[in-house]
């Protein structure tokens, strides 16, 4: 099923995503079992790192268990505002960076792709995440400290509450023409309950192809979690010029460290994440804290299945989201 787009347009598509050769593969290791239980984390605990948003400042998050309800943000800087479920029902902009919302418009928290990719990546059902702000810190490499943090609190079951497993009734698909870009989820086969990635990019700078398949495990994730966002270096300087006029999409904080920048035919700073010599940092950044962090926000719990995405970004994997809930194509596994 088709929930946006042309299905025609799908299948020229599918068809140059099933040409692109693949870099890289990385499947579950043999044996490998999803956790039965819903889990928390063991103890609170916190990172801190410079802001996204505004020069010269830090900024805290605080990361503490909890037995149900999912992952929340509670900004403690607006005490008379509830907490933000993470839930794709409250997104209120996924331009640039995926913006939750919920109350009045300035209870509301930016950039938190970084943040809820977590929750299917480590498989962490139910946390809380406190900030005295809008705007979480960066870091220079990916969204490493945030997972050492929550590895370091220790993840534990959550005794008597089994992990709810879900996955699409039957094929969908969500294309954009525009972006010559598709996501499509395809149905877990029997009670296979790992969620499988296949993800391609095609960028018209030094980035250009890149195109991954792996299975999601924390092993994985901590793997691409490694990876910075990108842009070009126009893009850059226009951040750093003119984001002020778009607070959705202004990234004061970024510098060459903590981002990957790639010119025309070469990258200005030292790309990572390299295998059999290609830098495949930018597609990691995509699959792990991109797309993963848009299927956090299902309200039902954990994915099974296969996804495979396509040129795609924020705007289209919310879109997938919502489309997903609007037509109830979503079915427990087990």
């Amino acid at each position: 099923m088709v929930v946006y787009g042309n299905s025609d347009s799908l299948k020229r598509l599918q068809e140059a995503a099933e040409t692109m050769p693949v870099d890289q593969v990385m499947k579950a290791p043999s044996g490998y079992q999803a956790p039965l239980c819903e889990t928390t984390i063991a103890k609170e605990v916190s990172v801190t790192g410079p802001s996204t948003y505004h020069k010269g400042l830090q900024r805290t998050l605080v990361f503490k268990p909890a037995v149900s309800g999912g992952w929340r943000f509670n900004r403690l800087d607006l005490p008379e505002q509830l907490p933000i479920p993470v839930n794709v029902a409250n997104v209120s902009c996924s331009q640039r960076n995926i913006v939750l919302q919920a109350g009045i418009p300035e209870n509301h928290v930016r950039m938190t792709e970084h943040v809820i990719a977590h929750r299917l990546g480590l498989g962490i059902d139910h946390l809380v995440i406190e900030m005295e702000s809008d705007d979480p810190p960066l870091f220079d490499v990916g969204s490493m400290p945030i997972v050492e943090a929550l590895q370091n609190a220790g993840i534990r079951e959550i005794q008597g509450q089994s992990a709810d497993y879900w996955t699409v009734t039957e094929p969908i698909s969500i294309v954009s023409e525009k972006e010559d870009a598709f996501l499509t989820f395809l149905p877990a086969e029997s009670a296979n309950s790992l969620l499988t990635l296949d993800v391609a990019i095609d960028f018209p700078t030094a980035i250009g192809k890149q195109r991954i398949q792996f299975d999601v495990t924390p092993d994985a994730f901590v793997h691409g979690a490694h990876a910075r966002t990108n842009c070009s270096l126009t893009q850059l300087r226009l951040f750093k010029l003119f984001g002020w006029l778009n607070s959705e999409t202004r990234h004061f904080g970024y510098t060459r460290d903590n981002i990957l920048v790639a010119g025309k035919h070469r990258y200005v700073n030292t790309p990572g994440l390299l295998h059999e010599g290609k830098s495949l940092e930018a597609v990691w950044h995509r699959a792990c804290l991109d797309l993963i962090a848009a299927l956090s926000l299902c309200p039902q719990g954990r994915l099974a299945g296969k996804v495979i995405s396509y040129r795609a970004g924020h705007t289209l994997d919310c879109r997938f989201m919502s489309l997903l809930e609007i037509h109830s194509g979503l079915k427990r596994l087990h």
